[in-house]
């Protein structure tokens, strides 16, 4: 599980590089720039939750369990949060309306809370297991 959550830390981090530079030069010609600045939130959550993958993979006191959690919560939550923005974003450039489904960005951004919030949750359950000890 640890190699599956660090290889898709790395794939998350290289779209989201790549999805920065193109919006930064292939974009920049044909949104405004509040759509640019939309799409760039986009490409900086992945890119956090990118580094939090590589994190979670990498820490061991994390439970299996809890890392497949958060795992899973990243993953859905950058997929709904980030990827509906960026649909919104370049809304304009398409023939169908992606505005419909804008409800999905904060369903994203929860799923990515509660990831976060399990790391804590975890973390806390650490420290009072070892002072049971």
């Amino acid at each position: 599980m640890k190699k599956r959550i660090i290889a898709s830390g790395a794939v998350l981090g290289m779209i989201a590089i790549i999805l920065g530079a193109f919006g930064a030069h292939a974009l920049k010609k044909v949104l405004s720039i509040d759509q640019l600045v939309t799409f760039e939130t986009g490409v900086r959550y992945q890119m956090y939750h990118a580094l939090f993958l590589l994190f979670i993979g990498n820490y061991d006191a994390l439970s299996q369990k809890k890392q497949k959690a958060i795992y899973y919560l990243v993953l859905s939550g950058v997929t709904l949060f980030s990827g509906s923005i960026y649909l919104l974003a370049t809304n304009n450039l398409t023939t169908f309306d992606f505005k419909i489904i804008g409800f999905v960005t904060p369903i994203g951004g929860l799923l990515l809370i509660i990831a976060w919030f399990l790391l804590l949750a975890s973390i806390f359950d650490k420290k009072s297991q070892n002072h049971q000890n």
